[in-house]
């Protein structure tokens, strides 16, 4: 099973962009993106907190459709999927 991950902004400075995984069926999202940050220790504290949860800013999509991070906990990741993390988006 292959998942693309990509991170963005801040997060691709530390954590790389475009990134092939392989994980284990059944796993999760949030664990696959907790298992990638966990390279870069400013990367993963960057993105999750103190007690392992994304960080209430932190924008994650699959497959283009905006998931909340809560539900990254639960969401099971399938081959062919497509991770987007993004920091908080500002403008003007």
């Amino acid at each position: 099973m292959t998942v693309r991950v990509r991170f963005f902004a801040r997060f691709r400075e530390l954590l790389g962009t475009d990134i092939s995984a392989e994980p284990a069926p059944g796993t999760v999202l949030a664990d696959l993106v907790r298992d990638l940050a966990g390279r870069n220790r400013e990367g993963y504290v960057a993105i999750f907190d103190e007690h392992g949860a994304f960080r209430e800013f932190v924008i994650v999509m699959r497959n283009g459709k905006r998931i909340e991070t809560a539900a990254a906990a639960s969401t099971i990741v399938v081959d062919g999927d497509e991770i987007a993390i993004f920091p908080p988006v500002a403008g003007g």
